[in-house]
């Protein structure tokens, strides 16, 4: 059985206990495959935090979660020098924190202050934490879960714009529809009452790591580039796109939001079993990729227009070459 065969295995095996979320099974896969870090929002018992476990259970890996709160520090997430006491003898040695794990749950993280996102999203963007002047290397398996709920605000301390961009896709969760709700219901009952209770084999890590040496290969062509390229340049020059586009976006995407294109939609193009990436694979993901990197206009704000309205009116508008 080839990785890719392993992989839908892992993302079916998801999908059982996710019901009525296929969306967002697949952007977690993507999100790991493509080696980078996930912000999901949704509204508390959308399965945010099980999507993250039932990973961890199906997948060999070392599961952290941090419940962010406003009296977390730094250190709780990093890890700190303890001083441990042999004899005469004293010395401090590091005490890794939870973000020495394979998969991160950071739950809830616009409750913690500024100091604990930092600390969080400079472990996330260089892959290293350092601590009293030495450096610790995370593991090669690493991929942070963000989660945020979009309807609390008071004790929240949002995410800057700039942090926001770390994150290599912004994922928004809706309520499952009123057959899948059915199906929660009778998944839910029959965990209760002991169903299922039996320990899943784990998927190798090898996998991953094989199956992102395969996207690597997965081809791109200029046209398809150029495309990518022409989509971010309409974040950053609306007024060439329109009168809408020029009131709604204030602010741009950065040379991240294209490399997220790139990256998000060659694993988007693998998944599906093709060796190449067309348009319809950029338009898949164009909102995970963007939502969070574009900054809207007071106008649009007012006019209660949302990202993804923009994106869509952006897509309409740039030309597919």
């Amino acid at each position: 059985m080839d990785s890719r065969q392993q992989i839908a295995q892992l993302q079916e095996g998801i999908s059982r206990s996710i019901i009525g979320q296929e969306h967002i099974v697949e952007r977690l896969l993507i999100c790991l495959l493509a080696n980078g870090n996930l912000l999901m929002e949704g509204l508390p018992g959308l399965a945010k935090t099980r999507a993250i476990k039932t990973l961890s259970k199906l997948l060999e890996s070392d599961f952290s979660r941090i419940q962010f709160t406003p009296d977390l520090l730094p250190s709780d997430v990093t890890g700190s020098e303890v001083y441990y006491s042999e004899g005469r003898k004293g010395e401090f040695r590091f005490q890794p924190g939870p973000i020495f794990g394979n998969l991160i749950l950071a739950d809830e993280i616009n409750r913690a202050p500024a100091k604990v996102q930092a600390a969080l999203l400079e472990a996330m963007e260089e892959r290293q934490v350092t601590v009293a002047g030495t450096t610790h290397r995370l593991p090669d398996l690493f991929m942070v879960l963000a989660t945020q709920n979009p309807i609390e605000q008071e004790g929240t301390y949002p995410l800057p714009e700039a942090q926001m961009d770390r994150f290599l896709m912004h994922v928004v969760i809706g309520y499952p529809d009123d057959a899948a709700e059915k199906e929660i219901i009778r998944l839910v009952r029959g965990e209760s009452t002991g169903g299922g209770s039996e320990k899943p084999e784990r998927m190798p890590q090898q996998v991953v790591f094989d199956a992102r040496a395969q996207i690597e290969t997965v081809e791109m062509s200029d046209a398809v580039e150029s495309y990518i390229v022409s989509l971010i340049a309409a974040t950053r020059r609306p007024d060439g796109y329109g009168d809408n586009l020029k009131r709604w976006i204030l602010v741009g995407a950065s040379p991240r939001g294209s490399i997220a294109l790139d990256k998000v939609s060659r694993t988007h193009a693998w998944l599906k079993g093709r060796e190449y990436v067309t348009p319809d694979d950029v338009q898949a993901i164009v909102k995970d990729c963007l939502r969070h990197r574009i900054t809207l206009s007071y106008e649009a704000n007012a006019e209660g227009v949302t990202t993804d309205q923009v994106i869509d009116e952006m897509v309409k508008l740039v030309a597919v070459v």
